[in-house]
């Protein structure tokens, strides 16, 4: 049976200070796109559907780390392994369809960061980059360090965030200068993503014993607590252990976890790969017709 999760408090179930952050980069946003564009050089207006997609992102972004899914991910395997999907494999691309080309040409051009991002952007270096990170991420031993200490987690997370958002700039970058694959690249691109996220979801699934002690040891899932539950709130309970805040034994938990990790991976690999093909494919049609046109209007086309 899952506890009362209203014992741990306010500030560990909707994060005020992430909260705030969201909605302070929610409004400097509409600024700088609207009233404040005038101040950047070379700034051009928004969409609605950029504005839609920005939003989107920080609603999701604010949704699995401030609210009581980010408190369950320290509960729950399962629940993490939503969170991490939800983070790295969603949020990424809805985040940068929302930005402005003008705003990320700026940033990347930016003279610290252009060289490394020039680099770790080429497609091979960005498909391994987040990929070894998610892999090296899930072995046990990694896995149980990263969870119980503050500056190792949030690097890490940081990190692996950067990683993806780096991963997915091949596929959905809104400018022209940087679009490396062509459309029949980007879906073996896709492809390759898939088959590269696999084994870390296969050893969660297929696993037939709990592999990581932040989540079946109590010492270890108490520590792994304090990073999301004040110090203070934290020592006054008597939580008993990990299996009273999950409805299923510990591996069933575990296996449910890589299940959602992957089929969360399909369908946005599916819907990107969706995309892309059919933007592919107007683009070819679109090409065909103009050289159609020039063929019986030669004349005209010169």
């Amino acid at each position: 049976m899952i506890g009362n999760l209203d014992m741990f408090g306010f500030q560990a179930l909707w994060s005020p200070y992430l909260l705030t952050f969201t909605i302070l980069s929610i409004l400097f946003y509409f600024y700088i796109t609207g009233k404040g564009r005038h101040r950047f050089k070379d700034s051009e207006a928004i969409s609605n559907k950029q504005r839609a997609f920005f939003l989107s992102s920080m609603i999701l972004f604010y949704l699995v780390k401030g609210s009581p899914v980010d408190l369950l991910s320290h509960l729950m395997l399962s629940a993490h392994m939503t969170q991490m999907a939800v983070l790295y494999l969603v949020i990424p691309p809805i985040l940068l369809m929302g930005l402005p080309a003008w705003i990320l040409r700026k940033v990347i051009h930016f003279p610290v960061i252009k060289p490394v991002f020039r680099f770790i952007s080429k497609p091979l270096i960005a498909l391994l980059f987040f990929n070894v990170l998610f892999s090296l991420y899930h072995i046990p031993v990694v896995f149980d360090t990263v969870k119980v200490d503050m500056l190792y987690h949030t690097t890490y997370m940081v990190v692996m965030f950067i990683g993806a958002f780096i991963m997915w700039w091949p596929l959905v970058n809104p400018l022209p200068e940087e679009q490396r694959l062509s459309g029949i690249k980007k879906i073996g691109y896709i492809m390759a993503d898939g088959i590269l996220l696999t084994p870390a979801c296969a050893l969660i699934i297929f696993a037939d014993q709990p592999l990581y002690a932040t989540y079946s040891e109590l010492t270890a899932w108490l520590a792994a607590l304090e990073l999301c539950v004040p110090a203070g709130t934290l020592s006054g309970l008597d939580l008993g252990g990990p299996e009273r805040f999950n409805a299923l034994p510990l591996v069933e938990d575990q296996q449910l976890g890589g299940v959602i990790m992957k089929v969360i991976q399909e369908i946005m690999y599916g819907s990107i790969l969706a995309y892309v093909f059919f933007s592919w494919a107007r683009k070819e049609r679109e090409k065909e017709e103009i050289d159609l046109n020039k063929a019986m209007h030669p004349k005209t086309a010169e």
